[in-house]
């Protein structure tokens, strides 16, 4: 007669070290060393430039001289946060003519983590409390949606 306990206590064993598996994701864009190699300052144009690095994943955000190429490998391990491994940035600088002007590359030294607000939005005045939010207004003469004595003949 075979021994459940034997056979189920390692199955189980492996099946719960599976589950715990670390994740491995790359986003953005996957670039080909030697197509990026291929752009070249004061030869290439934007058109050439998309034809071999393709559409950029951003563009500046007051003109579009510049291009920037964005991956990331992140890994995450169980359910906490991932946590950055990798990252590369192209940025592809044009002049006025629409010319290659500057191609930099850089890694995960220019990757940043922010908490733009820390979980509650700053707001300007004074901070009132849910009570003071909910009555308020209760008394308050010439209360929005109320017509004026004059108005109501």
């Amino acid at each position: 007669m075979v021994d459940f306990k034997r056979i189920l206590l390692p199955a189980a064993l492996c099946v719960s070290l599976a589950a715990c598996a670390g994740v491995r994701d790359s986003s953005g864009y996957i670039a080909m060393p030697e197509l990026v190699d291929a752009v070249e300052v004061g030869i290439d144009n934007k058109a050439s430039v998309e034809r071999t690095l393709g559409r950029p994943t951003f563009t500046g955000q007051f003109d579009d001289k510049n291009w920037y190429y964005v991956t990331r490998q992140t890994s995450q391990f169980a359910f906490r946060k991932p946590k950055l491994t990798d990252a590369s940035i192209i940025h592809v600088q044009f002049d006025d003519a629409g010319n290659v002007a500057v191609v930099d590359r850089g890694g995960p030294e220019l990757a940043v983590n922010i908490d733009p607000a820390g979980g509650k939005t700053p707001t300007l005045g004074r901070e009132k409390s849910f009570f003071e939010e909910l009555f308020g207004n209760i008394g308050s003469v010439g209360q929005a949606g109320m017509l004026a004595p004059e108005q109501t003949q």
